[in-house]
């Protein structure tokens, strides 16, 4: 008896000793081209990013001074259903994680089965004296410990604390996304309505002019045909912000949507005057790499793809677990809880499949396959973000200066207008000239508004692409911004 406890010792000793095996290959984050030292497209206006102790990590729309943007940002992040689902899948990650943890430590369970019962009166080999009918009454407790001798349970582990941390970036990369897109739709929201305010100035003009023609041709000065040309224009202006006003209440939808309010009951008063475009110095290349929450979520599934090749890798060797059992049975009668009654049994158990037609076989392969789908993912991800940010730079930059260029065409079209309006009221012209000119001040006007509101929204995308800032303070903080409301 003693013998045998004590080689049952012996074996979970070295059992134990064993323990910290594990068939996963040596982990390396996925090999990525070298990082460049400075963004191609960042030129040198751009200079590299200095702390700002106001730009706080994750209220990055504080850069553009609207109140009315700050407010709308707060109830996305509290109220959003999507931001909500997110959360939800993190939280699904967190439990996932917390189960298999689970396996790491012994489990116990305890047992009460009071039963009657009754043979058979043909059971095979049943003795001649025994009872028909009999109770059998047990109360026990059990153990049972999986030894983990080849690190099937700790990779398990690994992969699912790998898993849950890209949940939580995935979380943070939604949060991210959501906020940019509530950001893009505010800034295409008040372009609208600088929009219509230029449509407005142009259908007072328009309607001046109307008004001028009309008495010129009562004076028999103008033709009708110059009267037809007037209220074509104001036709089609009226028409233009018809159209503009039908675009931003489609906008005022999308942002009731994204911040979790009926659209039937949302309204955004229109605004005089528009944000302006911050400057926004990117930093240095390798910070995006630490910013991005996405490129971490693919990161850590590499990672945790990895442990699963060690997870398949197990299933080679036996699978050892330690059991134990005590408690106490009878068949009823007397007092169930005595010394006579009580039973235990200790000892270990090893299963090993001897033939699975290539089952093991092609799970590893299986691992090792998703291994290197997930490294090619990261790589790609890592890609995607460099260009990316040099996309969102080339179209801040850009569109500054295509900006400008506009507004000087607006400008010299506005005077061309207002002297063609003059020359047509001194009688030098006729009202064709004027129309053309109009026609041109009020596109350029359009057209610059337009771009504009485009390199606000550029601006808003880099700020996407950079992580969500372009701060030191940003770059330091490797752990990402999952605060949502509840």
């Amino acid at each position: 008896m003693f013998r045998r406890v004590d080689v049952l010792c012996a074996s979970v000793v070295a059992t134990l000793m064993l323990g910290g095996c594990s068939l996963a290959t040596a982990y390396h984050t996925p090999s990525l081209p070298s990082v460049p030292d400075t963004f191609k497209e960042a030129g040198a206006e751009w200079k590299t990013a200095t702390p700002l102790d106001q730009q706080a990590r994750g209220n990055w729309w504080s850069v553009y001074g609207d109140s009315t943007l700050d407010q709308l940002e707060t109830k996305l992040d509290a109220e959003s259903p999507s931001l909500a689902a997110a959360l939800a899948r993190y939280d699904t990650a967190r439990a996932f994680e917390s189960q298999l943890n689970a396996g790491l430590f012994p489990q116990l369970g305890a047992l009460a089965n009071p039963t009657r019962n009754r043979q058979s009166d043909n059971r095979p080999l049943r003795g001649t004296h025994q009872p028909n009918e009999y109770d059998a009454d047990t109360v026990a407790v059990g153990f049972n410990y999986d030894l983990d001798l080849w690190g099937r349970v700790r990779n398990e582990v690994s992969a699912g604390h790998a898993l849950s941390q890209a949940a939580q970036a995935d979380l943070a990369t939604a949060k991210l996304s959501l906020e940019a897109r509530l950001a893009d739709n505010y800034m295409r929201l008040r372009g609208y309505d600088m929009q219509t305010m230029i449509l407005q100035d142009s259908l007072k003009a328009y309607t001046r002019a109307l008004t001028l023609t009309e008495n010129r041709h009562q004076g028999g000065i103008a033709s009708g045909l110059d009267v037809s040309r007037a209220q074509t224009q104001l036709h089609d202006a009226q028409a233009q912000v018809t159209d503009v006003q039908a675009q931003r209440a489609l906008t005022e939808h999308a942002i009731a949507s994204l911040i979790g309010e009926p659209a039937s009951s949302f309204s955004i008063a229109p605004a005089q005057v528009s944000p302006s475009a911050p400057v926004t110095p990117p930093g240095l290349p390798s910070s995006l790499l630490e910013r991005r929450p996405d490129i971490a979520a693919a990161e850590r599934r590499a990672y945790a793809a990895n442990a699963g090749i060690g997870v398949a890798r197990a299933a080679f060797f036996p699978d050892v677990s330690l059991s134990a059992a005590y408690g106490f049975q009878d068949t009823g009668a007397g007092n169930l809880l005595t010394l006579g009654n009580r039973f235990w049994s200790l000892g270990p158990l090893a299963v090993l499949p001897l033939f699975d037609a290539g089952l093991r076989r092609a799970k590893v392969d299986q691992a090792k396959a998703e291994f290197d789908a997930a490294s090619a993912n990261y790589r790609q991800t890592v890609l995607d973000a460099f260009r990316q940010v040099e996309d969102d730079l080339v179209l801040l930059r850009d569109l500054g200066v295509e900006m400008e260029q506009e507004e000087q065409a607006a400008a010299s079209a506005q005077q061309t207008m207002t002297i063609a309006t003059n020359r047509y009221r001194e009688g030098i012209v006729n009202y064709l000239d004027v129309v053309t000119a109009q026609t041109a001040a009020l596109s350029a006007q359009r057209n610059a508004e337009t771009i504009r509101t485009r390199r606000l929204q550029a601006s808003v995308d880099l700020i996407r692409a950079l992580g969500g800032g372009w701060t030191n303070a940003i770059a330091d903080d490797s752990t990402p911004d999952t605060t949502v409301k509840r």
